[in-house]
């Protein structure tokens, strides 16, 4: 193998490497955002919760 082929594969591997971390960080940040969603909708309490009551007899 020569050192042209070499220095290719390396680009090329360097360059998938390149694209699965940013894949990953954009992964990591959409679901940072979506769990953070979730807990303000957990903190907020519900409009109609506690204004009324069911009794059966």
């Amino acid at each position: 193998m020569d050192i042209a082929a070499l220095s290719i594969g390396l680009k090329q591997a360097s360059l998938g490497q390149s694209v699965s971390i940013a894949l990953a960080k954009q992964t990591m940040d959409a679901s940072q955002q979506t769990s953070e969603q979730m807990l303000k909708m957990l903190e907020a309490p519900h409009p109609s919760l506690g204004k009324s009551l069911d009794l059966k007899a």
